[in-house]
């Protein structure tokens, strides 16, 4: 008697009026039904016994693909008229030990598919899904994120959409701020602007006129007061038993974002020249308006000068000075991105629903936009073509915190109307999340939100609205390229530390066991306590002689570290060479993904699966030196 050969389960592609092998013992219900725009084929799978979402995240989108134009009829019809969707079907089969999906240890079948998969895109030329994954153009994630969980991307645009060069741009708005602490008195001749005298991530102590980088617990690591770094033990003195709380914003102020270089720059500057005594206390209350008496108290302090420095810079943006002249030569100040565009035409064809959300008015949008968008996407598009909902002069981050009216731009010359109900594919000014939220009726996780600032982007996003947010950082890829560079140093570094702490650890229990001795008490070991005091002393003389020296060659290194970013204030993510940096400890808290552009999507994919790395405890790396302990505890 002849055995039935089984049938094998396979994962298949079903056409219109083409018969595939149907896979045994299929759990799943199908369905079809035609959209506009294509036909959508969507896979229900049943519950399975084992209910656990082991991605931490949900999989919405997974199970469906659209199709916006029709396939070439299957060879096995005649209708050329007929639509051929290729339907992707995942399959929940039950497995009863002896069948599944496909044969083998699933393993060993997904290591061959991918390996398949691997050699398919290297014959078509794409890139493979790991070739930018670990370099300075990579998307980092500090959170789990599903891109086909999302449902909309909104974007700002300065800084975000578009970069700046920095030089160019801060230089400029330096010069007008300049020019404005001029016009009320200010004493700013001689003064230049000098973009390494600050990093995105510092934070200005309006108290002290100082400019300090500080850990993710918010203790003070390095700190310059005015344009001279302090010395470690002036840092320690002053800064030791206090924590830099961005609560408190009459003290402190975040440096969130490249931005806030020019005011840094400035007010820093500024602090040199008050304690030269140049600045007279005889200026009075300044606004933005230019009166001259500037700052009036008896003693001109140093909170009351960064209020003036940054009304002044303020003006300088509120007035159109700078903006003005970037809209008249705009590729003067921006750096063009040819991908970036080709990104979002990306994310838009795979049913995303783009959104733009700048603070910038209306004419400035528009300039900025066709300037770096249009040249750059196909068959002669108009960057508004790419957005389902265009919102200026937003008022971040009041916009995701509370509504505010909301006009409707209805010509291209800007003239706006009263609008009370957004509508997909508008342009519009003001206005609310909430309001967005509505009109596409996509609530919370299912929109992404894409911004440079870490507060008015992507904090109060998050926090208000429970949006999935991304930072873009530019800084990433020079200091990617810095910790590099400085993988040698530091590996040395740590090795003289590791070092050190050997010695260290020896040198404590001697200096024990002589402690011990002194007191006229045993010695930890009976050996300790009747060795020879002189060879004792000796021992512990030397090891401490051989810390003092490993300090002197430890010190200047520590100093330098992170030099190859910044000299004075080193990497942008860490502080110090175990920890890091409050700035990074912003972005890990608010961030779920961060990356230095826009463009980077552009070699992900939209349907790309950001899953977060394992996060060490200070305890997990003991169990790494313990193996028999480990064992003998499994065994338990």
């Amino acid at each position: 008697m002849k055995k039935k050969k089984k049938k094998k389960n396979k994962i298949v592609g079903v056409g219109v009026g083409n018969t595939a092998t149907k896979p045994s013992r299929m759990s799943c219900r199908c369905t079809t039904k035609s959209v506009s725009g294509g036909d959508v084929f969507s896979v229900a799978p049943t519950t399975t016994p084992h209910d656990f979402d082991y991605l931490g995240q949900s999989t919405k989108g997974d199970l469906s693909l659209t199709f916006s134009k029709p396939l070439p009829p299957h060879p096995t019809t005649t209708s050329t008229s007929q639509l051929q969707p290729l339907i992707f079907c995942f399959i929940n089969a039950e497995i009863d030990g002896q069948e599944a999906a496909l044969e083998g240890p699933i393993e060993e079948v997904a290591r061959l598919k991918a390996e398949e998969a691997e050699d398919l895109l290297n014959h078509l030329g794409i890139p493979g899904p790991f070739s930018l994954r670990h370099s300075s153009r990579g998307i980092f994630c500090s959170r789990t994120l599903n891109l086909r969980s999302i449902s909309a991307i909104g974007y700002d645009m300065d800084y975000t959409l578009m970069h700046y060069n920095v030089m160019a741009w801060e230089g400029r708005a330096y010069d007008y701020c300049m020019d404005n602490l001029r016009n009320i008195g200010f004493p700013v001749d001689g003064l230049a602007f000098d973009p390494d005298l600050v990093i995105r991530g510092l934070v200005i102590d309006k108290e002290k006129g100082n400019l300090v980088k500080a850990d993710r617990f918010g203790y003070v690591k390095r700190a310059m007061h005015g344009t001279k770094m302090l010395s470690t033990q002036a840092v320690s003195e002053m800064y030791g038993r206090e924590l830099v709380d961005l609560r408190k914003e009459s003290r402190w102020e975040f440096l969130n974002t490249l931005f806030s270089v020019s005011e840094a720059v400035a007010y820093m500057q500024m602090v040199d020249r008050l304690d030269e005594g140049a600045i007279s206390a005889d200026l009075g209350p300044l606004d933005y308006k230019g009166l001259y008496k500037a700052i009036y108290l008896k003693v001109v302090n140093f909170g009351l000068l960064f209020q003036a420095v940054g009304k002044a810079l303020f003006r300088a943006h509120v007035e159109g000075q700078l903006k003005s002249e970037i809209m008249s030569k705009p590729e003067l100040f921006v750096e063009p991105d040819p991908e970036l565009p080709l990104a979002l035409l990306d994310q838009k064809e795979a049913g995303k629903r783009l959104l733009l959300i700048t603070n910038s008015d209306y004419h400035y949008t528009d300039k900025m936009m066709r300037h770096s968008f249009n040249r750059f996407l196909p068959n002669d598009m108009d960057w508004r073509e790419l957005f389902d909902m265009v919102i200026v002069s937003a008022r971040k981050p009041e916009f995701f915190q509370m509504s505010h009216p909301m006009y409707e731009v209805v010509t291209g010359e800007g003239l706006m109307r009263p609008c009370f109900k957004a509508r997909p594919g508008g342009l519009y000014s003001g206005g609310s999340a909430q309001m967005v939220e509505n009109s596409l009726n996509i609530h919370g996780d299912e929109i992404l939100y894409v911004g440079d600032h870490i507060y008015t982007d992507v904090s109060q996003s998050k926090v208000h609205l429970r949006w999935r947010t991304a930072l873009i950082c530019r800084e990433l890829e020079e200091e990617y390229n810095a910790l590099i560079r400085g993988r040698g140093h530091r590996a040395t570094l740590i090795e003289l530390i590791n070092q050190k702490e050997v010695v260290g650890d020896h040198f404590n229990q001697l200096r024990l066991a002589l402690q011990r001795r002194t007191k006229g008490r045993p010695a930890q070991t009976l050996a300790a306590t009747h060795m020879d005091d002189k060879d004792l002393t000796e021992s512990i003389q030397k090891l401490l002689i051989v810390m003092q020296r490993l300090d002197q060659k430890i010190a200047p290194m520590l100093e330098a570290d992170g030099e190859h970013f910044n000299r004075r204030w080193g990497f942008l993510s860490r502080a110090g060479l175990w920890d890091k940096s409050h700035l990074m400890r912003q972005i890990e808290k608010y961030a779920d993904i961060y990356t230095s552009r826009v463009s980077n999507f552009l070699h992900y994919t939209p349907f790309m699966y950001f899953r977060s790395q394992e996060q060490t405890l200070a305890h997990d790396s003991y169990s790494s030196y313990h193996p028999k302990l480990s064992k003998s505890l499994e065994s338990l």
